[in-house]
């Protein structure tokens, strides 16, 4: 059964990030997550676990273009730096962009760097025992410019890269807006999904107030067995965070 992580990047804002985590365990979560790990106190993070019966779902690594052969070398260098963070805080999946476009450069070319890079940092994943999740993102409402849209798209570039250490994070709300036919989606490309966001369209808000069928979509991915964690990451449409998270952790 799949575990529900608040994104506490936007969870809670007028409260220290540690008492975040704490106020997620007292609404009896067992994960959270966030988004950069590199403006944060992470003696205080790791203090809070100490404290708090909750785990780290995933974290981001630092935001460098894999589309780009030539800032390969930084990406690998901020993974490493990550991964010494995983290492201390033990993430379930670290979570990775991939770049924008670049204008002018044909798109083929762009795809053999991705997987290039990806095959270079698999190496490095391998050897610690963490598992990277490339994100597919909608072009036409949040990132206009952004690579990697599709989840078809995002299966082959891992049937190229052949390892299990790096998979997708499928978000429900981006692929709404990008593709559609998201049930069938999930069951085709799960064995290669390590995790999950979620969110509602249009607005990106609490689950329950937009056109996903969320009851079924969660359905699916339950009865598909898998296992790994849900990210709530929505931006409330009210002031009252913690009725918002209850909302949508109760939507299957």
């Amino acid at each position: 059964m799949y575990r529900y992580s608040p994104c506490l990047d936007i969870f809670f804002k007028d409260l220290p990030f540690s008492a975040r985590i704490q106020k997620a365990a007292a609404l009896g979560f067992q994960t959270f997550e966030f988004w950069s790990w590199w403006d944060k106190d992470l003696g205080e993070i790791e203090a809070a676990l100490r404290s708090s019966p909750i785990q780290v779902a995933g974290f981001c690594t630092r935001m460098v273009s894999l589309v780009d052969p030539a800032k390969r070398a930084e990406y690998l260098a901020g993974l490493e730096d990550t991964l010494a963070v995983a290492k201390r805080l033990k993430p379930s999946v670290i979570i990775s962009q991939v770049g924008n476009e670049r204008p002018g450069v044909a798109r083929e070319e762009q795809a053999r760097s991705l997987v290039e890079g990806l095959k270079a940092a698999a190496a490095l994943l391998e050897r610690t025992g963490d598992t990277l999740v490339i994100e597919p993102l909608n072009v036409r409402v949040d990132h206009k410019g952004y690579f990697l849209s599709r989840s078809d798209e995002a299966a082959e570039i891992l049937a190229q890269v052949g390892s299990p250490r790096v998979k997708m994070l499928f978000d429900v709300y981006h692929q709404q807006i990008t593709e559609g036919d998201l049930l069938r989606r999930i069951r085709q490309h799960l064995p290669l999904i390590g995790h999950f966001h979620i969110a509602d369209n249009p607005g990106r808000h609490e689950i329950g107030g937009g056109e996903i069928h969320y009851p079924n979509v969660l359905a699916a991915i339950k009865e598909a067995g898998y296992g790994g964690c849900v990210g709530l990451e929505f931006f409330p449409s009210g002031p009252d965070h913690g009725a918002a998270l209850k909302q949508s952790a109760l939507a299957v």
